[in-house]
C-alpha cells in the first residue's frame, strides 16, 4: 500500500494537528498552582481523558465548548477546587490558544497540492474557527461533532464522513484517515474498514495522555512520528 494511492486525507485535529496535550496542561497548571496542588502532567492529562470520555458518552449532543466547561467542572470537583462558572468557561474558551504542532502548517500546505483535505473532529464550529488560523490552510470540508450529534469513537462520526465523501464521488478506498488517537480514531476506523495512518505524537511516552486506552487489537496501515515524516514518505513515493 502506498500513500499516493489515496485521494482524500481526513484528519483528526486536536492531538494530530494541534498540540492539545500542551494546551490542556498549560490551561490547568496555573489554577492547580494557585491552590497549592502539585500534580504531574501525566496525571492531569489522564484525569482530563477520563472526564472528557465520560461527559461525551453522557451528553453526545452537547457542543464541545459547553462540554469542555463541564469537564473543567468535573476536574475541579475531583481536585477539591471551588471554581466559579467563569473559570469553567475560560477553560473551554482556551481551545483557541492551543498551539499547532510545529510541522503542521508546512505539512498541510504540501499535502494540499495532492489530496483533498478534510477535518473530522470532536469539536464545534465556533471552536474550530478559533483553531483554524493556526493551521495555515483552508480545508475542503470540516465535519464536526456539532452537526453529527455524537463524539468519536462513536461509529456515527465515521459513517457521516464516509457518506459525505461518497456524495462527492469518493469511495472508502480513496480515503486515508490521519490521526494520533488510537482510541478516538483508529479503533472506529478499523471497525468500518477505513484505512488509517497513525501520527504517533507521543513517541513512547508512558500512558495514553489525554485519551483513553484503545482496544488491544487496534491497527493502522501507516505509522509516522509526525506529519513531517508523512510528508517525507509522500515525497519519496513521488520521486522528489
Amino acid at each position: 500500500m502506498r500513500l499516493t494511492e489515496f485521494k482524500v486525507l481526513s484528519f483528526d485535529c486536536y492531538g494530530t494537528l494541534i498540540d492539545w496535550e500542551s494546551g490542556i496542561h498549560q490551561a490547568l497548571l496555573p489554577e492547580l498552582e494557585r491552590h497549592g496542588l502539585s500534580l504531574s502532567r501525566d496525571r492531569i492529562l489522564e484525569s482530563f481523558a477520563r472526564h472528557e470520555a465520560a461527559q461525551e458518552a453522557e451528553t453526545p449532543g452537547m457542543i464541545y465548548s459547553e462540554l469542555l466547561a463541564r469537564v473543567h467542572r468535573r476536574l475541579t470537583a475531583e481536585w477539591g477546587i471551588a471554581a466559579e462558572e467563569e473559570e469553567h468557561r475560560a477553560f473551554a474558551a482556551a481551545i483557541g490558544d492551543w498551539p499547532a504542532f510545529a510541522d503542521t502548517p508546512a505539512a498541510l500546505a504540501y499535502l494540499r497540492r495532492y489530496y483533498k483535505l478534510v477535518i473530522l473532529s470532536n469539536v464545534d464550529r465556533r471552536s474550530f474557527a478559533a483553531t483554524s488560523r493556526r493551521l495555515g490552510v483552508a480545508f475542503d470540508a470540516v465535519y464536526t461533532a456539532e452537526e453529527i450529534g455524537s463524539y468519536k469513537p462513536d461509529l456515527r462520526n465515521f459513517r457521516y464522513l464516509l457518506a459525505a465523501l461518497e456524495r462527492q464521488g469518493y469511495g472508502r478506498d480513496d480515503i486515508l484517515h490521519v490521526a494520533q488517537s488510537l482510541y478516538h480514531d483508529h479503533a472506529p476506523a478499523n471497525a468500518l474498514g477505513l484505512h488509517s495512518a497513525w501520527i504517533d505524537r507521543r513517541q513512547g511516552a508512558a500512558g495514553w495522555g489525554a485519551t483513553m486506552p484503545p482496544p488491544s487489537q487496534v491497527r493502522w496501515d501507516f505509522r509516522f512520528a509526525s506529519l513531517a515524516e508523512l510528508v517525507a514518505a509522500d515525497r519519496r513515493e513521488r520521486g522528489g
